[in-house]
């Protein structure tokens, strides 16, 4: 029993040292070269990848690769772990996939039906047309789709492994939905995000075949390495505007990279949760310059040190609001001069939605600093 996984990237990356896992370059006939394998040769739809993201990759697999008995596919962030938090060996998948059709990521349960959540973020009617072409081609579907629409679970990423015959059952069902769907869908006016539809529609298709086709399904968790190239990107631009003391460049640069990627902020994009504090740090800085007309890049303005110092003063808001504030929290509070009323009104507003609460906390807080304004 062979086993290779297929790591999808279309940014440069280290590649895990096992090689069993093989980097795949999705979007290469429109990209330049990563020094990988390619899925631009043969039967091919790498050019549709602004739309399609890693199933271009997956088409190629489908059409150009024979040779093993089990296919795999994750991302060069992502991959499925065991349960000791390591990516999986060749030999482990083996023992399982000797018990199991297909080995995925972890059911996600959303907080709404899945049709709420895609109506939230996407337009409704590119589900819809789905729902009609999946009507058309195997209504024996349906039943399982509609359940699905409106029940609150989903499979998520395109992460899976299973054996070449189902992986190629499994694409043949697919891309004949997908690829109709795309005749019938208009694009224009879609932001960057909504563009990549077709690979948020197969993570939904995958779940419905799935659960159809009732496969003994194996839901491990998906492990996070290193961070996107786009997020590493972003944080550098940030930390050149702090360093200049231009936080409403940092604010127009963040704004425009959130209006073509509103992932950006999610926590599989902001591993570190660095934007977040750089949203932050723009909204002190504007607050500080209104209200003293001075702000904290007056004193410092390296970007480690603002994040460290944000941070630390996020942690102390959650203690003072969870009334678990230490002694050395007061001391930071009172000997530390950059902190103003306005930096900890934000920090409490992070955490804390009840405003006579936030009045409280804010209030508390701001009578331990040296100079209370």
């Amino acid at each position: 029993m062979s086993v290779k996984i297929f790591v999808m990237t279309h940014k440069p990356f280290t590649p895990p040292e096992d090689s069993m896992y093989v980097p795949l370059h999705a979007g290469r006939a429109n990209a330049a070269d990563l020094g990988f394998l390619g899925d631009d040769s043969g039967d091919s739809i790498s050019a549709y990848n602004a739309n399609f993201c890693e199933l271009t990759g997956m088409y190629w697999l489908w059409k150009n690769y024979h040779a093993s008995d089990y296919i795999g596919i994750c991302h060069y962030r992502r991959y499925l772990i065991d349960e000791t938090g390591s990516v999986f060996t060749e030999s482990k998948l083996q023992e399982l996939l000797s018990n199991y059709d297909i080995i995925t990521t972890k059911l996600l349960t959303l907080a709404c039906s899945y049709e709420e959540g895609f109506r939230q973020n996407h337009h409704l009617k590119d589900l819809v047309t789905t729902g009609i072409v999946l009507n058309e081609k195997y209504p024996e579907y349906m039943d399982t789709f509609q359940t699905l629409l409106h029940g609150p679970n989903t499979y998520f990423g395109n992460i899976f492994i299973t054996s070449k015959e189902t992986y190629d059952r499994y694409c043949t069902w697919l891309f004949d939905i997908l690829l109709e769907v795309q005749k019938r869908t208009d694009l224009t006016g879609y932001n960057n995000y909504q563009k990549r539809l077709f690979g948020f529609l197969s993570e939904f298709l995958q779940t419905v075949w799935i659960q159809f086709h009732k496969l003994r399904t194996y839901e491990c968790k998906v492990g996070m390495i290193g961070e996107k190239y786009e997020t590493k990107k972003l944080r550098e631009k940030l930390a050149g505007f702090f360093k200049n003391k231009d936080y409403n460049g940092a604010k127009n640069c963040f704004l425009d990279a959130y209006n073509k990627r509103p992932d950006v902020l999610m926590e599989a994009s902001d591993v570190t949760g660095e934007l977040r504090l750089c949203m932050q740090i723009i909204s002190v800085c504007s607050f500080e310059d209104e209200l003293y007309h001075r702000c904290i890049l007056d004193d410092f303005r390296d970007y480690d040190s603002l994040i460290l110092h944000f941070h630390k003063l996020n942690a102390i808001t959650a203690r003072f609001l969870t009334d678990t504030s230490k002694n050395e929290d007061i001391l930071f509070l009172k000997h530390n001069t950059y902190i103003t009323p306005a930096s900890i009104a934000i920090s409490v507003k992070i955490f804390c939605k009840d405003p006579v609460l936030q009045q409280e906390i804010t209030d508390k807080m701001c009578s331990y600093l040296c100079t209370p304004t």
